[in-house]
């Protein structure tokens, strides 16, 4: 008989190297907008060297902030943050309170 594996990590987040959820994305995005950046200022005749430090600058201060974000919000914490930012302070409501408690009479059945 054949043995196979059991898959035991449905239902959980992507996890890699430590990095959960959407930060890998913003890990991922972050390489490679600055590879593509470095790649559009080599083509344009910038130094090599600063094309270099730039690239290695942007590149760690990406991995850096990316895990920063990753240890301080956790899995779920830096959605939650956005949706904060998101919500309203207070709702403002225009109508007068007459027309709310305004009172319109049954009409007569049969």
């Amino acid at each position: 008989m054949s043995n196979y594996n059991i898959n035991k990590g449905i239902g959980r987040t992507v996890e890699f190297k430590g990095l959960k959820a959407q930060y890998l994305f913003i890990f991922a995005g972050g390489l490679l907008g600055v590879l593509i950046l470095v790649m559009i200022m080599y083509m344009a005749g910038v130094n090599s060297y600063i094309c270099l430090f730039v690239g290695a600058g942007g590149a760690s201060l990406i991995v850096w902030q990316t895990f920063a974000l990753n240890g301080k919000y956790g899995e779920y914490g830096l959605m939650k943050v956005g949706a904060k930012k998101r919500h309203p302070k207070y709702i403002i409501c225009r109508r007068s309170v007459h027309r709310y408690l305004k009172c319109t009479p049954k009409s007569n059945a049969l």
